[in-house]
């Protein structure tokens, strides 16, 4: 469920003090921020953030506020992902993967965690890459995927402050081949990484811990996207369906069409089943697909869930909440929400103006992204952001910023398992 804006007032000197009657077993608020000693303050419960960039750079919101923490200058497009800590965002921009400090963090002590707020800035810290591509979060650990050369590096998340690379912290691989990939590192140490090259990508290798080849598929074309559902079963995008990997299997899911491509995927470690994209026009500049997949990684089956009214949406436009459901913004300005169960849509909320799919896929669009129990959706033709409870379908607050949103995500503000 959705967090009160009242819950993250600073505490008293009082209350920073003493916790749960026991003051003398208590640290005092630390003075700076651990990890890049700048100034903090203790709060009372976790204060999520949510970023957005824009031509130039970068915001960092307050979550419950949606007021402006932070404006940071960032080149050309860029793109946003959490990077698995609960605290920084990692920003792919010119140079690598560069790590900005969203301001919020919390701390582990005993039975309970105590919450700071600082100021949001950028780290400094930049993993290099050509062209940095996806940011995987698994398992504790975060894996960058730079699709200019191929090199992959994964590193424990609660290192992604400063540069575990530099302090041999992280993993490096290298693909035989440069291309638009992925890599998932999964808790026993192996890691599931795309095959292929500039020209076409053609499967999944799973490698062990000392990047020895162990089980390997070449039946997924234009392999794209990637996310784990329960059991750490990893699931991959084709142009005809997907892959799913569990332990050192590799199944194909075919697609109900021929060309039925699914390049983006989002699973939760609690549920079997994966809410994907569906393409099915390889000859349509813009495919205004309606129907989205639900894969079903206990039976390795597919199936379709149509849309109402027949409306379309972008790969953009879809997240899962906290209990497992499917949400996906439509072009007619609605989030339908979907019971992955049963496969069916439940609830449709209008949130934003009815809008159209660019071509350009930089351009800015209507964006969602899920967290808390909380759909935040961006409506760039307004300069809006919303944010509409999962559950109840209540457009709990709107915000109106001073850029034109681009690329949407958030973090938690709080120990990230």
């Amino acid at each position: 469920m959705r967090r009160s804006p009242l819950l993250a007032l600073p505490l008293t000197a009082a209350l920073l003090t003493s916790c749960g009657g026991s003051s003398a077993e208590e640290p005092a608020a630390p003075a700076t921020s651990s990890a890049t000693e700048r100034p903090a303050t203790e709060v009372a419960a976790a204060a999520p953030r949510v970023a957005v960039t824009y031509d130039g750079g970068v915001q960092v919101l307050d979550a419950a506020t949606f007021e402006v923490l932070a404006d940071l200058p960032f080149d050309g497009f860029t793109r946003l992902n959490p990077a698995g800590d609960g605290r920084h965002v990692v920003v792919s921009a010119t140079g690598g993967f560069h790590v900005v400090d969203a301001g919020a963090w919390s701390e582990p002590h005993g039975d309970h965690a105590h919450h700071y707020t600082g100021e949001p800035h950028d780290t400094g810290v930049v993993y290099a890459a050509e062209e940095p591509g996806h940011v995987v979060r698994h398992a504790g650990r975060t894996t960058l995927f730079d699709d200019g050369t191929g090199h992959v590096v994964s590193f424990d998340s609660e290192h992604v402050g400063h540069d575990a690379v530099a302090e041999g912290e992280a993993r490096e691989h290298t693909t035989p081949a440069a291309h638009h990939g992925v890599a998932v590192e999964r808790s026993d140490g192996t890691l599931v990484v795309t095959e292929g090259t500039e020209e076409a990508r053609t499967g999944i290798r799973i490698l062990d811990a000392q990047d020895r080849e162990i089980a390997a598929n070449d039946q997924c074309p234009n392999t794209h996207g990637e996310t784990v559902a329960a059991d750490e079963t990893v699931v991959i995008g084709c142009s005809d369906g997907v892959l799913v990997v569990k332990g050192t299997e590799i199944t194909k899911v075919q697609s109900p069409d021929a060309y039925g491509r699914i390049g983006n995927q989002w699973g939760t470690e609690e549920s079997p089943i994966v809410l994907g994209d569906y393409k099915s026009n390889p000859d349509a500049e813009i495919d205004l697909t309606t129907r989205v997949s639900l894969i079903d990684t206990t039976t390795a089956s597919m199936r379709l869930v149509e849309l109402p009214g027949g409306t379309s949406y972008w790969y953009r436009s879809l997240g899962r909440g906290e209990n497992g459901e499917g949400v996906v913004l439509g072009t007619d300005g609605q989030l339908h929400l979907v019971d992955t169960v049963a496969g069916t849509v439940t609830r449709s909320t209008p949130v934003v103006d009815p809008w159209e799919v660019q071509e350009d896929w930089q351009a800015p669009q209507p964006q969602v992204f899920t967290m808390d129990g909380t759909a935040y959706v961006t409506e760039p033709a307004t300069k809006e952001i919303h944010a509409v409870d999962i559950e109840t379908g209540e457009v709990y607050a709107s915000g109106t910023l001073t850029v034109q949103p681009n690329e949407l995500t958030g973090v938690p503000g709080e120990v990230t398992e």
